[in-house]
């Protein structure tokens, strides 16, 4: 089983680094400057276990890799890439005449619960995998994954829920003599919708800084008691917070050596000016459903607006205070 890994950066590049570093089949597919240091001087991984180099296959997009059955895409990118994303792999050939989107195992490695439901428009095998992983990508070639006593939990399971795709133990298997905890379960979006409601203070720590004030603390919970209220109308049940809780046990976040983590992704995608924000697809998930359902979400869609306005500014993390994003949920909601 060979892994391609497309987005290789925070969580596809630790996940592709450890595969690797295990002894599977590894590409790496990225781009720019990431892409010219991973092939210059390998990927630079630190863990727990410390700092090393890792070196594997490396491809620019899909033109780059020529596809053979039993392949396994990885789809790391961020949810507002994955519709190009998703329509530029489908349909590559795969060895024997049929195309990656009729053949290969797609599993979204990503935030947030669109992806699946946009990968099956192409992909007849979907995955996902709900990602605990706080990984930080800041620099060309390098990556980093602070998880301890594992760099992370990445809880797989087939879409639509249901009897798990047949090649889901293999990769578990695989995930686990990386290192990570990989269980296969059969209702994932379960778990991807409780891991939403914790990534909706993405938004907050990437416009506010780290969340430590009371004003801050307070915003996140109220954002979360609104999510939960729009989730309960659409009839969604995300996975308990005391099974998530039993699930990750003693997992935690360990100071690395050489490196410094100081936000999740929205926070380094300010940092990195990469010009564009998931949150359309967290917050904005939350403003959807509610939207549909007749349940108002004014704090998410606040966080969604100013979140992708400092994206497309160039903004750093920290620039807006709380009050401001209740001023523009207020005053939106009254308008």
């Amino acid at each position: 089983m060979r892994y391609v890994i497309i987005g290789a950066g925070a969580v596809g590049g630790t996940i592709g680094g450890l595969l690797a570093e295990a002894g599977r089949e590894v590409v790496l597919v990225a781009r720019g400057a990431h892409l010219e240091a991973l092939r210059s001087d390998g990927l630079h991984l630190t863990t727990e276990a410390g700092a090393r180099v890792v070196h594997a296959s490396t491809a620019a997009g899909p033109e780059d890799v020529d596809l053979r059955p039993g392949d396994v895409l990885v789809l790391a990118v961020k949810g507002q890439d994955t519709a190009a994303t998703t329509e530029a792999w489908a349909g590559r050939p795969v060895a024997g005449g049929r195309t990656a989107g009729e053949d290969l195992l797609l599993v979204c490695a990503q935030n947030g619960v669109d992806n699946e439901r946009t990968a099956l428009r192409r992909f007849a095998r979907v995955a996902g995998m709900c990602v605990w992983l706080p990984a930080t990508f800041l620099e060309p070639g390098r990556v980093s994954a602070a998880g301890s006593p594992v760099p992370g939990i990445l809880t797989l399971g087939s879409v639509p829920a249901g009897a798990p795709d047949a090649d889901l133990a293999e990769v578990g298997a695989d995930l686990a003599a990386a290192g990570f905890r990989a269980p296969v379960v059969e209702d994932v979006l379960a778990w991807k919708y409780a891991k939403l409601l914790s990534n909706l203070g993405n938004a907050v720590e990437a416009l506010c800084g780290p969340i430590r004030s009371d004003d801050a603390r307070a915003l996140l919970a109220d954002t979360v008691a609104e999510a939960r209220a729009v989730l309960a109308a659409a009839g969604i049940t995300p996975t308990d917070p005391e099974v998530e809780r039993r699930e990750r046990g003693d997992f935690t976040l360990v100071d690395l050596p050489g490196v410094t983590r100081r936000g999740g992704s929205s926070w380094q995608s300010l940092v990195r000016g990469a010009g564009s924000i998931e949150a359309a697809y967290l917050n904005g998930e939350i403003v959807l459903l509610g939207r549909l359902h007749g349940v108002p979400a004014p704090l998410n869609a606040a966080l969604l607006r100013l979140a992708e306005r400092a994206a497309a500014r160039g903004d750093q993390p920290g620039e807006v205070d709380p009050g401001e994003i209740r001023t523009t949920a207020t005053t939106a909601a009254s308008a």
